[in-house]
């Protein structure tokens, strides 16, 4: 719907769920609508889109004067699926995003950007919860090098907490530029991505519990699909892919004995091509994964 954001994945996404008229999806991370969009664009069906963000809520509004009731926008939290949704209520398919919508990380004042001065909060919604900088600020530095390590990777990450602990005695964090210039004093990379990327994707990851968010949603989500319906899920994270491809295994292995299992649509998830990196490089970490849920019943006829 808009210039400014760019879907990653989408052809592969909408070649895996092959929406089909008269079926409702679920679109769980909403974000610009780039999903949303090209299925309701590819079959005649309906999207049901959730998200926290309240600024989601307003890009939604073109999609209901566009698709009236074939669309429909819940506020909500994903994780929070079953009572966001009709009790007993079944779709033929949900697709994630896990990433960051081109939304969020271009607007300063939401404070996720490194490159944009703002202030430091980085929560995906401003009303509940730390911000990133009650966390830089208050946080012991063994207690940010284990976030900064775990959710960031980050090798530097304990010359970087006892770097932040020395400089908030003199001033306090308050912005995404002060924050970023001390990070970029300690670390020097090469391979294209700003040093205090790492560190920012830590602490949005944290100050959002975004592991445990994604991690309880996926326990959630066969008990709103249909047989014969698909799970498309995006990550961006190592982490994040590897909750992914845990939950597969584990719920696979719970199905034994109810009358379906769950199949994996991929033996490797699908990675972007180098054309869509080249086009828009914030896709370069991205990972499809896929499953179906498939009904082993039988049908018996007695004679």
């Amino acid at each position: 719907m808009t210039e400014t954001h760019i879907p990653v994945l989408l052809q592969e996404m909408l070649h895996t769920l092959a929406p089909q008229d008269g079926c409702t999806y679920i679109d769980a991370t909403f974000g610009g609508g780039g999903y949303t969009d090209a299925i309701l664009n590819t079959a005649n069906c309906k999207v049901i889109a959730i998200d926290r963000d309240p600024d989601a809520q307003k890009r939604a509004l073109p999609f209901e004067n566009k698709y009236k009731d074939r669309f429909q926008f819940i506020s909500g939290t994903f994780s929070d699926l079953d009572n966001l949704l009709p009790k007993d209520s079944l779709c033929d398919g949900i697709v994630f995003d896990f990433g960051m919508s081109s939304f969020q990380l271009d607007e300063a004042d939401r404070g996720f950007s490194f490159r944009l001065n703002g202030p430091l909060d980085m929560r995906m919604s401003k009303d509940f919860g730390l911000t990133a900088a009650d966390v830089v600020n208050t946080y012991s530095a063994e207690e940010l090098a284990e976030i900064i390590w775990f959710y960031g990777d980050e090798k530097k990450s304990r010359i970087i907490a006892r770097a932040i602990v020395e400089q908030r005695k003199i001033k306090p964090f308050e912005t995404t530029i002060e924050l970023a210039q001390l990070v970029r004093k300690f670390v020097k990379r090469h391979d294209g991505l700003d040093p205090a990327t790492l560190t920012f994707q830590a602490l949005r990851i944290f100050v959002n519990n975004e592991l445990i968010e994604i991690d309880t949603v996926l326990k959630k989500t066969l008990s709103h699909l249909s047989a014969g319906g698909k799970v498309v899920a995006v990550s961006f994270h190592a982490l994040e892919d590897r909750l992914i491809k845990n939950w597969i295994r584990s719920d696979h292995s719970a199905l034994q004995h109810s009358g379906y299992t769950l199949k994996a649509l991929f033996s490797k998830p699908i990675c972007p091509s180098d054309e869509e990196v080249r086009k828009n490089p914030r896709s370069r970490s991205a990972k499809l994964r896929a499953v179906q849920l498939i009904s082993t019943k039988t049908i018996w006829s007695g004679s």
